[in-house]
């Protein structure tokens, strides 16, 4: 969509793609030779055409790539070389490995295309989620609202309790493997590819994990388990509502003393705005014996879900949004969680907006705010349709509104993620949007 200044609006996918197209690979180390030029940026590799740079690790690098066959861009992990030299059995566990996360079909797990080899390579082509990392969000935002942080949460215990009914255990949760979409969606990856870890001192020789992230069983010897998936699961709740981890200590050893033997520091005292059900319910994951955890996924995203359930009303977030604007009057529609809202806007023109919520369930209700453009007459239906190829964000759609038939433009929100700031800001977008879309095909303010 081009403004009026000559401005325009990319798609959150092209931006990242132009982003990882830009990236320069020899600032991230790995075990690829940090000495010349990568040897596959700008290449083909198989079926694949290598043509960006989306990070590293310490497994290999992975590349936005494009597949030349079905024409469509995807994230292809590739390993180091080097890696199957110093662990020969990796290439072996790594093809395992891969092949059941293939099997994990769900919105919240980055989806698994396919595992192969070409030019002494060994590859994963996975989707490509045009976003960035929950740690990125972290880091960037600081502690998250609880209401955010919970709802996020909640969508990664719904991914791990479809994997633990398929027998698969992450082995390495943390922010860094959780990828949020342009809305905020978060998708878990790296099923089952945890690094391993080596440690002395009469400790276990391997370790799968991030040690920060990391259960208090597994510094013992125990086995993986889903309530360790669980406690990881619990200290990327903390995270996103204290800006970092229980122990943020980097030193290992005395990580594995803290997390063994200490207390985790109570989240409200990092940050008062945290509810107590919302810290009860963080605790009750970082519980240190795996008995007091809950006992499965499942059980844990209804115990988000719970917590969900008594975070502010959507009126009281409308209150909050347009208290201190004269211009904007809004109310309940009678029978419904509809809320109308008038707005007076420049040149004496004026637009009817809703904001209502979805009918799914709690960790996936959508909030949904649409306004008014005019009458759905079959007169205006092509020129809607042309106006609607050219829209990035949000869509021209037909509603019946008080017994009529009206053309809407409309965006939807998760529920859970936004608050008062967000919903103003998006209903003003999408009215101004309405507005103009009204002056388009009528030429006048119907509203």
């Amino acid at each position: 969509m081009v403004f009026d200044d000559g401005s325009s609006l990319l798609p959150a996918t092209d931006l990242a793609i132009r982003a990882a197209k830009a990236a320069d690979p020899a600032r991230t180390g790995s075990v690829f030779s940090s000495e010349g030029p990568d040897p596959l940026l700008g290449q083909t590799l198989g079926i694949y055409n290598i043509e960006g740079f989306l990070g590293a690790g310490a497994m290999g690098r992975v590349y936005l790539a494009k597949h030349q066959e079905l024409h469509r861009y995807c994230a292809l992990k590739v390993l180091a070389p080097r890696q199957g030299e110093l662990d020969p059995a990796y290439i072996e566990r790594f093809t395992e490995e891969g092949r059941a996360a293939a099997a994990l079909v769900h919105p919240h797990i980055v989806t698994t295309h396919a595992i192969g080899e070409a030019g002494g390579f060994h590859y994963l082509e996975m989707e490509f989620v045009a976003g960035y990392s929950l740690q990125q969000l972290i880091r960037e935002e600081g502690p998250l609202a609880p209401l955010r942080a919970v709802s996020i949460a909640s969508r990664i215990a719904d991914g791990l309790s479809l994997a633990h009914h398929e027998r698969i255990l992450h082995r390495d949760l943390k922010p860094e493997n959780v990828l949020l979409t342009h809305r905020g969606v978060p998708k878990i990856a790296d099923f089952g590819l945890a690094k391993r870890l080596h440690f002395e001192d009469g400790r276990p020789q391997q370790l799968a994990g991030t040690p920060q992230y990391m259960a208090p069983e597994l510094f013992e010897g125990a086995p993986a388990t889903p309530q360790s998936d669980l406690y990881s699961l619990g200290v990327c709740l903390y995270s996103m509502l204290t800006g970092r981890p229980p122990f943020p200590t980097n030193h290992t050893l005395t990580l594995i003393k803290q997390v063994s033997q200490y207390d985790v520091p109570p989240v409200r005292q990092l940050n008062e705005r945290v509810p107590l059900e919302v810290a009860e319910c963080v605790h009750t994951l970082l519980a240190r014996s795996p008995e007091n955890r809950p006992r499965s996924a499942l059980d844990a995203l209804a115990l988000l879900e719970a917590v969900m359930g008594q975070t502010k009303d959507l009126e009281t977030l409308i209150s909050s949004a347009f208290a201190n604007y004269q211009d904007i009057k809004w109310s309940k529609d009678p029978g419904c969680e509809r809320f109308r809202l008038v707005l007076q806007l420049p040149q004496g023109r004026k637009q009817i907006a809703f904001v209502e919520p979805s009918d799914h369930a709690i960790a996936d209700q959508l909030l949904t705010i649409s306004s008014i453009c005019c009458e759905a007459v079959p007169d205006y239906y092509e020129s809607a349709l042309r106006l609607n190829s050219e829209i990035v964000h949000g869509a021209i759609g037909i509603r019946e509104i008080d017994d009529r038939l009206v053309f809407v433009m409309m965006d939807n929100y998760p529920r859970a993620t936004v608050d008062a700031f967000e919903i103003r800001q998006s209903v003003l977008e999408v009215a101004h949007r309405a507005d103009a879309i009204e002056k388009l095909l009528t030429g006048n303010d119907l509203n």
